[in-house]
């Protein structure tokens, strides 16, 4: 019986082996040719068989030998497009590029420029890795909407940018979270900073904007004495500007708590007469 079924195998597999060898040999054939007419035809065909690699690899061959004639537009456009559709996110961004800058007057530039940027765009990372990517596909897509205003595209173009604002807000937010959880207060509060100034729209503002008061606090409390007064005053007004912005805020409990322990604290520090050169070398200088 396992015999039966490998005969049955072979019987299934003999006519795929031949047909994988017919055609090698017809590609090999077509790429020997010095016909660059018949490379070019077959290219197209290969296209349209969904064979990309190997159409790429003919219309590479035949593209020195196009320029100047009718056929060299679009062997350049196929050829970027090749490269695309076998997921070379790097080439096709950088080959769509090469034909919208030489063939800039053509129909097909404008959909040239937008797979640029839709290329950048599929080779953006995740959110927690390094976004150089990103800020490349964001260029290009803003680039893009600025020369063609009107664009088929442009609808597409600006759900994308809007894609990569919300990726680029999520790694800005998970770093000042970060800062804040190893102790690094001070980086925290820059952070934070940055990030109500680069995503003003963000729907993290309002927890972040909780995380700036404890934020404020902990530097306070880790701060030298000489520093804790202000630092605690700091902390107060991140929490007015907090309560002010987010009256019904969830985390609004959790802040109160932090806004009356400064206030006790400076309370505290008033009581205490100024001993001039801090003499305590043991509190922590970690945030100073």
């Amino acid at each position: 019986m396992q015999a039966t079924f490998k005969l049955q195998n072979l019987f299934i597999l003999l006519p795929l082996m031949l047909l994988f060898t017919a055609s090698c040999s017809e590609f090999r054939k077509i790429q020997r040719s010095d016909d660059w007419k018949k490379k070019y035809e077959a290219a197209l065909k290969y296209y349209e068989e969904e064979r990309y690699a190997k159409a790429a690899i003919l219309l590479e061959e035949v593209l020195p030998l196009t320029r100047g004639t009718e056929d060299a537009e679009k062997a350049q456009f196929y050829y970027a497009y090749s490269h695309y559709h076998q997921e070379l996110f790097i080439e096709s961004a950088h080959y769509f590029k090469l034909f919208f800058d030489t063939y800039g007057r053509s129909p097909l530039a404008e959909e040239a420029l937008f797979m640029h940027a839709y290329s950048l765009y599929q080779q953006s990372p995740r959110y927690n890795l390094d976004q150089t990517s990103s800020f490349e596909a964001i260029n290009a897509l803003q680039n893009f909407i600025n020369i063609y205003s009107q664009s088929i595209y442009r609808e597409r173009a600006t759900e994308i940018l809007d894609q990569m604002q919300q990726k680029l807000a999520r790694k800005a937010y998970e770093n000042a979270k970060l800062y804040y959880q190893i102790g690094r207060f001070k980086a925290a509060l820059i952070a934070l900073d940055n990030f109500s100034d680069d995503f003003p729209d963000s729907n993290f503002n309002e927890e972040l904007a909780y995380l700036k008061v404890k934020v404020g606090y902990d530097l306070a409390k880790n701060s030298l004495p000489r520093l804790q007064r202000e630092r605690y005053f700091d902390t107060i007004d991140y929490y007015q500007t907090f309560v002010d912005t987010y009256p019904e805020s969830n985390w609004g409990r959790e802040a109160e708590k932090l806004y009356d322990q400064a206030q006790r604290e400076i309370t505290k520090l008033n009581a205490v007469p100024a001993q001039g050169e801090d003499a305590a070398e043991g509190i922590s200088t970690l945030s100073n």
